[in-house]
């Protein structure tokens, strides 16, 4: 049984949030916690119910948890054949090797360049594969299926909200969810797969794509031993990832990037990673996707074709208004590769955002931007790393598609 502190379940000030952790010494999971310094139990306090997204909430946990063993992630809806070739898996001995697989949508959304893999998921079903504390805190999952959206707390501690909403990507008609719970989902001892979930009913509204990733239960057997079975019924499309500290990232990896027009627009792709920190995106992606134009002022630059044109738009507007001094450094646009120290992909690994007067501006710093050359790029649909909870002044990433 994983054990955490009482101060890992205490209720946040102000934004009506509650952590849920992996079951406490002494009390149950879901007992009202004493409050900490700066902290008030909130954990039983009313939440609002979005009634467009809401479904019907579990009531209580009976039935025994699973294992989550390993995870299949494709860029297309799994199908219904698919799901039962991988429940038909035998071992070497010829025995049912699976005990349960569960559906789900996932994808990932980028908030201040911060990566945040989700899941859109059944709560009456999903939580026997979370961890301890969080599957037996009902609170949790009512929330979930209300509406909200659940955080891992590590995760949720350094995403800025407003009013207790989060954005679900970086596009400026992104959907908002209210933050209901930091709740551990995965074991924290294992690679981040899943930072956050929400109910199967955000997954239209998100245009994430349906049941488009599974979480597999095994039990007592090693994930290893069913792997070359597993990618042959998951089929070319899929990537197999076993959750736990060994994952492999010399497999092909699944990037499902939401949060608006813009995320759509960028596309999805398969991957795979170099042992430098770099990425391999499908050719195919990068063919369709990624083109290098020379610009105005800062000349060659390689990115996504969806950006490339309102990006040469900001740099003209720049160059007319007499301000091209101002940008002196080009930094980089499609760069596919990791954040350093993590094995989650950058944002300009999809070739909309772009690094301009390095130097100057650093992470953490006001930064020496130019304030006009910002509201010329703001006017053409880019937002401004400066403004984030930890500034990057020389980051703008595509936010707004320009009308044609």
């Amino acid at each position: 049984m994983h054990e955490v502190s009482r101060r890992d379940l205490i209720a946040l000030t102000g934004l009506g949030l509650f952590a849920a952790g992996c079951g406490t010494s002494g009390q149950p999971a879901d007992a009202k916690p004493k409050a900490a310094s700066g902290a008030v139990p909130s954990a039983g306090a009313a939440a609002p119910r979005v009634e467009n997204v809401a479904v019907a909430a579990p009531k209580e946990l009976t039935q025994p948890l699973l294992s989550s063993d390993l995870l299949v992630f494709s860029k297309d809806t799994l199908s219904k054949s698919t799901i039962e070739k991988i429940k038909a898996i035998t071992d070497k001995d010829g025995k049912k090797a699976i005990l349960a697989v569960e559906p789900m949508a996932m994808a990932t959304f980028f908030v201040d360049e911060q990566p945040v893999t989700y899941a859109a998921v059944d709560p009456k079903t999903f939580w026997r594969f979370t961890v301890p504390g969080t599957a037996h805190t009902a609170a949790v999952w009512q929330r979930v299926a209300g509406g909200e959206i659940a955080v891992q707390p590590e995760i949720g501690r350094r995403l800025e909200t407003k009013d207790g909403y989060l954005k679900l990507g970086n596009g400026t008609d992104a959907p908002s969810a209210h933050v209901g719970a930091l709740a551990q989902l995965l074991d924290p001892a294992w690679a981040r797969q899943i930072d956050a979930v929400v109910n199967y009913k955000w997954a239209k509204k998100l245009g994430m794509k349906p049941d488009n990733a599974a979480i597999i239960s095994m039990g007592a057997p090693s994930p290893q031993s069913i792997m070359k079975k597993l990618v042959a019924a998951a089929g070319p499309g899929a990537s197999v990832q076993i959750l736990g500290p060994n994952l492999d990232l010399k497999v092909a990896q699944t990037a499902v990037l939401t949060g608006g027009s813009v995320a759509a627009a960028v596309g999805t792709f398969n991957y795979t990673a170099n042992s430098n920190g770099t990425v391999n995106p499908d050719p195919g992606w990068v063919a369709s996707h990624i083109r290098t134009e020379m610009m105005p002022i800062i000349g060659r630059v390689t990115g996504n074709v969806v950006m490339l044109p309102q990006l040469r738009g900001a740099l003209s507007a720049v160059l007319s208004a007499g301000l091209s001094k101002s940008i002196y450094q080009y930094g980089g646009c499609y760069v596919p590769r990791f954040i350093a120290g993590s094995h989650t992909l950058s944002f300009h690994s999809f070739g909309t955002a772009i690094d301009l007067n390095v130097a100057d501006n650093q992470r953490g710093t006001v930064g020496k931007m130019d304030r006009r050359v910002v509201a010329i790029f703001n006017q053409w649909g880019f937002a401004w790393g400066g403004t984030w909870h930890y500034t990057d002044p020389m980051h703008f990433e595509l936010a707004r598609l320009a009308k044609k």
